[in-house]
């Protein structure tokens, strides 16, 4: 009887097996890689040519033209007047925890004493 997943034949013991303290066969190794020729680079260290140096201020000029970007991205959906739900949201979102605990104290507070002035209405 063998695994229900497994397979059929008799596979495992195609291989010759080893004997008991006999280390495993050791795989092969990988190839070490050549030596690089080039000189090591370093992150975020100051540039060592005038290449270097145009290339590091065009990246400054594009990290800032898309600050810049975002930042207008920004403002126009601030901007943008989204009617009622919109500024009730924008409301909801400027509560506080402790305003919002308030707000939930103060509704259940209305709640008994409309239920407490429907009880007394229904009572005769």
């Amino acid at each position: 009887m063998g695994n229900i997943c497994g397979k059929s034949d008799s596979e495992a013991f195609s291989q010759p097996g080893r004997v008991l303290g006999a280390a495993p066969p050791q795989p092969e190794r990988a190839s070490v890689p050549p030596k690089i020729s080039n000189p090591p680079r370093t992150v975020g260290g100051s540039a060592q040519n005038a290449q270097a140096t145009q290339a590091g201020s065009s990246a400054d000029e594009a990290r800032r033209r898309a600050a810049e970007a975002a930042e207008a991205r920004a403002k126009a959906t601030t901007a943008k007047s989204t009617g009622k739900l919109g500024t009730q949201l924008a409301a909801q979102k400027k509560q506080t925890r402790n305003d919002t605990l308030k707000e939930i104290s103060n509704n259940a507070i209305r709640q008994r004493d409309a239920d407490e002035g429907a009880q007394a209405r229904s009572h005769n």
